[in-house]
């Protein structure tokens, strides 16, 4: 997300950072050239005007123009106002149930925007991270197997669904969902509505019967972020006649642009609460201004990072792993656990992308055409080893190597790769034990130039 925007914006600043000191015209120019960045990133118009007239007021200041650093104090300008467009500094806006349970969540909004998709996420993100006891209904009985789409995703994530009794409305459905959360106890309630392909009376009388009928405490409009400024003016019809209180973007891994996402807030004076980041049902995240606003500026998002290898580290699996590493130990059953542990947080580009100051590198990993499969096909060939191999690498001749490749449906050369690539990693280990903890971090960057799969030397 943001792709192309990040790149222009850090050419921009690029220039300006070179340049001891800028003059009144050449803030004007750099901002003029922000401007046309967020206009072809899909922003919004008058977004983009309060922005940049907002940015400019106080970037050609005095402070500013005779400062050490005018560039970095421009840049710093900027990030504070991007991070104001996209709803304030702080923490992100979390889902709120300060209510009596069952609280009741309504997922509204278009066909095809992933309502029921980000329905289920969310019910599985409640359950699992949050602890809490959740129910999901469906209420579209229009698109055909829109209910036994739930029903299946509820099996998939192990979140309880409404049974579906044929020949009911939704306002009826509703009811039932809500007494049935009552008196099995269930904490949280989400209500996926029904949608059209375009904002119609029909629908919007519908959502508001449901809404009159169930009161929820949060109504969460999903909107896909690839339709750019049709989610904008979609989002303010449904907060104009129904009333969200929140938004949930979908699809914004798959969107370079982000003009959606930049003026959401603008526009309708709603926070975006969570952003879908892939098909997976765990692939949701909150949304938080600040830390978007670095990612854009090419700042990184170590927070995020920090929090997503939380999530997906066991702690005791790690203490385990940090001890062999300091008596220097790394066999391939070690390197099998850092590969899953490096899919589970997204793949190289995953973890890149929420690194500061590696711009040239993803531009080097995405002209190297990086294949973040070669992660599965790895950890398939270390899977078709004996134990006494993954133990013992050294005992892998070209007999075994065959059998190797043929078991993970690779090739000899595939397992020459990993095998050299673990010689590497192993000979990193053994340095990092005898250097210490700086020999630590000097050897993780060198790792990096070349050590982990799939990614270019650097």
């Amino acid at each position: 997300m943001f792709e192309s925007l990040s790149g222009k914006l850090g050419e921009v600043f690029e220039r300006l950072r070179k340049r001891g000191a800028l003059t009144e015209s050449d803030v004007s120019e750099a901002l003029r050239e922000v401007r046309v960045a967020l206009l072809e990133a899909d922003v919004a118009l008058p977004v983009v005007k309060t922005f940049i007239d907002g940015v400019k007021a106080k970037a050609v200041g005095q402070d500013v123009l005779r400062s050490v650093t005018p560039g970095q104090m421009v840049i710093k300008i900027v990030h504070d106002h991007l991070v104001e467009m996209l709803g304030g500094a702080g923490e992100g806006s979390e889902l709120d149930f300060n209510a009596v349970p069952p609280v009741p969540v309504l997922m509204v909004g278009l066909q095809g925007s992933g309502k029921t998709t980000s329905t289920a996420k969310i019910a599985l993100r409640l359950q699992t991270r949050d602890r809490k006891k959740v129910l999901m209904a469906s209420l579209d009985v229009y698109r055909p197997a829109a209910q036994e789409q739930l029903k299946i995703l509820g099996e998939q994530t192990g979140v309880a669904t409404l049974p579906v009794v044929a020949g009911q409305m939704p306002v009826d459905i509703a009811r039932r969902a809500l007494q049935a959360a009552k008196l099995g106890g269930y904490d949280v309630l989400m209500l996926d509505t029904a949608g059209r392909l375009h904002i119609d009376e029909t629908l919007m009388l519908e959502v508001a019967a449901v809404r009159d009928a169930v009161q929820p405490h949060e109504t969460l409009l999903v909107a896909d972020s690839l339709t750019g400024q049709d989610a904008v003016n979609v989002a303010k019809s449904f907060n104009e006649r129904v009333g969200v209180t929140g938004i949930v973007l979908t699809r914004v891994d798959g969107d370079g642009r982000g003009g959606a996402a930049l003026s959401m807030r603008a526009v309708t004076g709603k926070p975006i609460k969570l952003i879908g980041v892939g098909e997976k049902t765990d692939a949701l995240e909150t949304f938080h201004p600040e830390r978007i606003a670095q990612r854009i500026l090419g700042m990184g998002d170590i927070v995020s990072l920090v929090e997503k290898a939380a999530e997906t580290i066991e702690k005791e699996e790690a203490e385990r792993q940090a001890a062999r590493m300091q008596k220097g130990l790394f066999d391939l059953e070690d390197m099998a656990k850092q590969l899953q542990q490096l899919r589970k947080m997204g793949g190289m580009s995953g973890v890149m992308n929420l690194l500061p100051g590696v711009g040239k590198i993803k531009q080097q990993m995405a002209n190297a055409n990086i294949d973040e499969t070669v992660i599965k096909r790895q950890e398939a060939i270390i899977g078709s080893m004996t134990r006494e191999e993954r133990k013992n690498p050294k005992v892998i001749h070209a007999s075994r190597k065959k059998r190797i490749a043929a078991g993970s449906g690779t090739s000899v050369q595939d397992v020459n790769k990993l095998l050299k690539q673990h010689l590497q990693m192993s000979d990193m280990m053994k340095r990092m034990s005898k250097l210490g903890q700086k020999g630590f971090t000097r050897s993780i960057m060198a790792g990096m130039g070349g050590g982990f799969p799939g990614m270019p030397k650097m």
